[in-house]
C-alpha cells in the first residue's frame, strides 16, 4: 500500500489552488489570467475589511503577484483593461462559501439557492414576506430599478424616525438583499464598495445558462468542483468549500462519487505524524504521484488572506500544515493573540509565520505591526530573502512608499528581512 508523504500532500493542495508558482516566474497578470484562475478555485470570497487590499484582491495577487486590481473589477462587473479594450463580465457575485465572486457557468448551479431564499429560508423571513407592507416595499423598489437603472441602498429614503445599531438595516435595504437573494436583482457595479442593484436582465449576460439542473446534479457538481480545487483532503471536508450542503447531507453524494471513481482514497502520513485516509479528484492522481516522486515541487512564498480558499476544509489547517488559522479582526484588542488583520506566511510548502499589515494610504507607509515565525520554524538568510522578496512585490501591490516593522519575534528575523529590502 502506498502511503504519500506530507510534503507530497501539501504539494498537490498547493498546486490545485494556484499557489505553486515559483516567485520571479509569473508572467503578465492579465484578465484572462485572473479570469482563469477563478474558474480553478470554482470561487472568490469577498470582505469588507480593508487594512490592506481587500480579501478579493489578495487571494488574486498571492497566486500572481502584482497587477491592476481594475482588471478583477472589470471581470466582474465589465469595464476595460489597461489599454483601454473592453473586458466582458466573466464574474457574478453571489453566496457560495459566503459572499464571493463566482464564474458565470457556475450561474444555473446557484438557482436553487435563489429559489430557497425566495420562500424565506429562515422563520423570520417568511413572516416578513408574509406581511402586505413587504410585499408592497418589494414592488416599491423593483419598479424604481426598472425605471432608474441601477441603484445603491442609499438612493432610497429610510423612514424610520430612529435608528438602531450599525447593523440595523433601512427597510429599503432589506428588500434589496432579499431581491438579490432571490435572484431578480445582480450586482451591476460596486463603488466605494458599495453595491449597484440591477435587474437580472440588464446585468446577466446572454448565453448563459439559466435552466435550473436537479437537485442531485446541483450537489455532485459543487462538490466535485470543491474537489477539483481542493486537491487533496478528508472526503467530509469536500462540503466545507460551500455552505449548501452540510457535511452529512453531502455524504451520500461523495461516497457515490467514491464507489464510480470520480474521487479516489488515498493513504497519506499528515503532520501529527499518523497515517490518514484521504481523497483526491482522479484528475489529479497522477500529480499527487508526480509531488511524491520529487517531480513537483512546493515553491512559491507568499501572503495569505485570512479568508483564502486553501483554508476552507475545517481542521486541515492543522493536519496538514500544524498551523491554526485564526482571524482575530472581530476580537477585543485585548484578546488578539497574533493581531487584527494577520496573514499567513506560506514559504515553499510550509506555513511559517503570520504578518499584520495596515496601509497608511495617506503616507504610503506599509505597517507591519506584528511579524511572528511559528514554533519549530528556524530563522535563516533564505527565508529571510525570501519573505523580504514577498513584502517588496506587496509594496508595489499597495504602492506603498516605505515599510516599518513596529514588532517581531523573533527580532533578529525582523532585522533582517529589513536588511534584504
Amino acid at each position: 500500500m502506498t502511503i504519500y508523504p506530507l510534503k507530497a500532500v501539501r504539494t498537490l493542495a498547493l498546486t490545485t489552488q494556484g499557489l505553486n508558482v515559483k516567485n520571479g516566474d509569473e508572467s503578465p497578470v492579465g484578465a484572462e489570467r485572473i479570469g482563469d484562475l477563478i474558474k480553478r478555485l470554482a470561487c472568490v470570497q469577498i470582505d469588507t475589511l480593508q487594512r490592506v487590499h481587500r480579501s478579493q484582491y489578495l487571494a488574486i495577487w498571492s497566486r500572481l503577484g502584482s497587477y491592476p486590481t481594475s482588471l478583477l473589477d472589470a471581470l466582474a462587473y465589465g469595464g476595460v483593461d489597461e489599454q483601454g479594450q473592453p473586458i466582458e463580465r466573466q464574474l457574478f457575485e453571489y453566496w457560495f462559501h459566503a459572499a464571493c465572486l463566482l464564474p458565470l457557468e457556475m450561474y444555473p448551479f446557484r438557482l436553487a439557492r435563489m429559489h430557497s431564499a425566495a420562500a424565506g429560508r429562515h422563520e423570520s423571513t417568511q413572516q416578513w414576506l408574509a406581511k402586505a407592507e413587504t410585499q408592497r416595499l418589494l414592488e416599491g423598489v423593483t419598479r424604481r430599478i426598472e425605471q432608474e437603472g441601477a441603484l445603491f441602498a442609499r438612493d432610497f429614503e429610510d423612514p424610520r424616525d430612529e435608528r438602531g445599531a450599525w447593523w440595523d438595516w433601512k427597510p429599503a435595504k432589506h428588500a434589496l438583499e432579499h431581491l438579490y437573494n432571490r435572484g431578480d436583482l445582480m450586482i451591476a457595479s460596486r463603488v466605494n464598495f458599495q453595491r449597484a442593484y440591477d435587474l437580472k436582465e440588464r446585468v446577466l449576460p446572454g448565453g448563459v445558462d439559466t435552466r435550473e439542473p436537479s437537485a442531485e446534479e446541483t450537489a455532485r457538481h459543487i462538490l466535485e468542483r470543491a474537489a477539483l480545487a481542493l486537491g487533496i483532503c478528508e472526503l467530509r471536508q469536500v462540503a466545507d468549500y460551500s455552505y449548501d450542503l452540510s457535511r452529512s447531507e453531502a455524504g451520500p453524494y461523495l461516497e457515490a462519487m467514491v464507489q464510480e471513481g470520480v474521487l479516489i482514497p488515498v493513504s497519506a502520513r499528515l503532520a501529527d505524524g499518523k497515517v490518514h485516509v484521504l481523497i483526491v479528484h482522479r484528475k489529479h492522481l497522477a500529480t499527487l504521484q508526480r509531488a511524491a516522486d520529487g517531480e513537483i515541487k512546493a515553491q512559491r512564498t507568499t501572503l495569505l488572506s485570512p479568508f483564502d480558499t486553501l483554508f476552507y476544509p475545517r481542521g486541515r489547517d492543522q493536519a496538514f500544515w500544524g498551523f491554526r488559522q485564526v482571524l482575530e479582526a472581530y476580537k477585543p484588542a485585548a484578546q488578539r493573540e497574533w493581531g487584527y488583520f494577520c496573514l499567513p506566511i506560506l514559504d515553499r510548502g510550509r506555513l511559517v509565520g503570520r504578518l499584520d499589515p495596515k496601509l497608511e494610504r495617506k503616507t504610503g507607509q506599509l505597517h507591519i505591526e506584528a511579524l511572528y515565525l511559528e514554533p519549530g520554524v528556524k530563522p535563516s538568510q533564505r527565508l529571510a530573502r525570501s519573505v523580504a522578496s514577498t513584502l517588496r512585490d506587496f509594496m508595489h501591490f499597495h504602492q506603498a512608499q516605505d515599510l516599518v516593522i513596529e514588532r517581531a519575534s523573533p527580532q533578529s528575523f525582523a532585522k533582517c528581512v529589513l536588511g534584504e529590502l
